[in-house]
């Protein structure tokens, strides 16, 4: 694939969770990833946060796809682009890593692949990509309604006179109808007795409702109470990388928190003003842990690597 074919397309889709694993972002994949396309030039975009107009024309976006062909003893991964009719358009070499940390040892195997991408001088050309329209043609539909309209009415003419039924804007006739027989029938729903009449021309139409006590009792909120306080989190902060870890900055831009590795995929030393506390990521969100006055304080960050 050349360098004019890359320019063809103007997002990457980068997914959450790559087939070769279990567990979404697993070894900071996905972030890295992305991370390294925007540093290439490329716009690179979640797979379930792709703006209106990739939605509307998935062609315009090129999918990653990771090739994990690790062993015991190293880690081996190479990437692979697909198009909107997942046809493989561009594939990267494989990178390689000895390293033990499973982290550290992605990061690197990946950077080992990017250096495909290293020395294309990227540029979105804006070639369109989208299929060619679909024509639909409405010929002769009149002329072939016109067809059913015309049988719909000579089997009409020729029902028995009897149960037709003829309407106009100022009358309706109906034959061969039958009164209907009051009948009364008792039913138990959900609980309740209910007693239903159903209603002929003189009748009338009711239903009795019982009510039903209810065994659902209120909540003991003082039952729920936790130590620490947790506050959803409003402002966004942005993960520029570091050495070992993270930097934490708000849109003023200001450094607000940093972040260090630990031995443990997923949780962050981390150290904001005078508290030191943990980062630690629970069903896609992150949380920053820390004592305050003897009492564990949690604290919901909304980080945007």
């Amino acid at each position: 694939m050349t360098q004019t074919d890359l320019n063809d397309y103007k997002y990457i889709i980068i997914p959450k969770k790559f087939d070769a694993f279990k567990r979404v972002n697993q070894y900071q994949t996905s972030t890295f990833i992305k991370h390294l396309f925007i540093k290439n030039g490329f716009e690179a975009v979640y797979e379930d946060e792709m703006p209106i107009e990739l939605q509307e024309d998935r062609c315009l976006g090129l999918l990653v796809g990771l090739q994990d062909d690790s062993s015991m003893f190293s880690t081996k991964v190479a990437l692979a682009l697909k198009d909107c009719r997942s046809q493989e358009v561009f594939t990267t070499i494989q990178g390689k890593s000895r390293l033990k940390e499973y982290t550290a040892s992605y990061n690197e195997a990946i950077k080992g692949a990017f250096t495909s991408l290293d020395n294309l001088d990227y540029r979105y050309s804006g070639a369109s990509t989208k299929s060619e329209p679909v024509t639909v043609s409405f010929k002769n539909d009149v002329k072939i309604l016109e067809e059913n309209t015309k049988t719909t009415s000579e089997l009409n003419a020729n029902q028995d006179p009897m149960v037709q039924q003829k309407a106009t804007l100022e009358e309706q006739s109906y034959k061969d109808l039958r009164p209907v027989e009051s009948n009364i029938t008792k039913k138990i729903e959900s609980g309740q007795e209910t007693i239903q009449q159903v209603a002929t021309k003189e009748e009338q139409s009711y239903e009795s409702r019982q009510p039903v006590s209810s065994n659902i009792s209120k909540a003991d909120m003082n039952s729920t109470k936790r130590t620490s306080d947790i506050n959803e989190a409003k402002d966004i902060w942005y993960a520029q990388e570091l050495t070992n870890g993270y930097q934490l900055v708000d849109s003023t831009p200001k450094i607000r928190m940093k972040l260090f590795e630990s031995s443990v995929q997923g949780v962050y030393h981390a150290k904001m003003d005078n508290k030191n506390g943990m980062v630690y990521t629970k069903n896609g969100k992150w949380f920053f842990e820390y004592y305050q006055g003897g009492n564990l304080m949690t604290k919901e960050l909304n980080i945007k690597f």
